[in-house]
């Protein structure tokens, strides 16, 4: 007999009949997959929120930290460990919680502050700060708001270092203060655990306040005037005590030259002086005419002159000119002057001074006598 004949009894068969399901799509369609994974009634809920929490448990213990960040892992509130960039697992909330520090971004901080220089000058100097998180620990727990302790040492650092020099200094040689104030901060940070490096530092400006700018342009200038009055006289003496050194040097070894050559000469003179006292001794009748004649040929020497001779006939005596050098005659083409002549000495005229012939001169034995 068929299965599905109409009228038969199919009560005492045992095999299962199909059923028919509904044609219609919706949410129902969605959801009909899930009743089948966790069944129906009370116990289908227990499995939706038992799913919810490993969901939970998954993304909550799961830790993706980027290259520019650092994480800090806190265990039940109290420090536990740092997370280097990558994928980390930790403990599930509220056990294990983390948080997340840029390190690697570099800030700023700029500020024009008033500072009191050593010699009592007031300079308004402008601070320029760029740093970063070395120490994400120390950054969240070493010290409260950091930023505020890394501006307020900065300033401190600046008042300190300026405070020890002069406006000089502050205005023209900054590149010393800038180390020195950097060392300062950097300590100063350290000090007081706030986990920041400075990278760079620097002072670009200093200059008066507003209020004095005038009367301190003013000092500037007298300043500079005075430096270039300083730099020209410095100048002049290095060019000057160099010349005035070797003129001094000069005379000195003109002065000793004279020296030695007067006193050679002196000594010579004595010397000769002592052996013509000797020969006047021995024959003075020679030695005095030996002298005269001496004397009147250093006489004649610097002195040119034409003698007439007995015959009334000109002579032209050749003779030394002053600087000791012969003079001969010769073809020139300037007519020479008229020569002086002279009339020779004659017996009858002797007892008559004769004006044209040069006076003996006195022997040394004569001066001495």
């Amino acid at each position: 007999m068929a299965w599905n004949t109409p009228g038969s009894d199919n009560s005492g068969d045992n095999r299962p009949s199909r059923q028919r399901k509904p044609q219609g799509r919706g949410l129902d369609a969605l959801i009909d997959p899930l009743r089948g994974l966790f069944g129906g009634g009370g116990g289908g809920i227990l499995r939706w929120v038992a799913l919810l929490v490993g969901l939970w448990l998954v993304f909550n213990c799961f830790v993706l930290v980027t290259e520019q960040e650092r994480g800090v892992v806190l265990r039940f509130g109290v420090f536990s460990r740092v997370l280097q960039p990558g994928p980390h697992f930790k403990a599930p909330w509220p056990i294990e919680s983390v948080r997340k520090v840029n390190a690697t971004q570099s800030k700023a901080y700029s500020e024009t502050v008033p500072v009191l220089t050593r010699d009592g000058n007031m300079v308004n100097v402008e601070i320029n700060v760029q740093y970063r998180i070395e120490s994400p620990y120390q950054y969240l727990f070493g010290s409260r708001e950091p930023e505020e302790v890394l501006k307020q040492a900065a300033q401190s650092a600046v008042r300190e270092q300026i405070g020890r020099s002069d406006l000089d200094t502050v205005l023209g040689a900054r590149s010393v203060l800038t180390t020195q104030v950097r060392q300062r901060l950097q300590g100063s940070l350290k000090d007081y655990e706030t986990g920041l490096t400075v990278t760079e530092l620097n002072l670009p400006n200093a200059r008066p306040p507003d209020e004095v700018k005038d009367a301190f342009d003013e000092a500037q200038r007298a300043n500079a005037d005075k430096t270039t009055s300083i730099n020209e006289a410095q100048a002049y003496a290095k060019k000057i005590v160099p010349e005035a050194r070797g003129n001094a040097q000069r005379i000195r070894t003109t002065a000793e030259g004279y020296k030695t050559s007067t006193v050679a000469r002196a000594e010579g003179e004595a010397t000769h002086f002592s052996l013509l006292v000797d020969q006047y001794k021995n024959a003075p009748d020679v030695t005095r005419k030996r002298m005269w004649l001496d004397t009147v040929q250093d006489v004649l020497s610097q002195n040119r002159k034409i003698v007439g001779g007995d015959s009334r006939q000109v002579l032209y005596v050749p003779m030394a000119d002053r600087n000791g050098v012969a003079v001969t005659p010769g073809p020139v083409s300037v007519p020479l002057t008229q020569p002086e002549l002279l009339n020779p000495v004659t017996a009858t005229e002797s007892t008559v001074p004769y004006v044209g012939r040069p006076t003996r001169p006195k022997t040394r034995d004569e001066v001495m006598r």
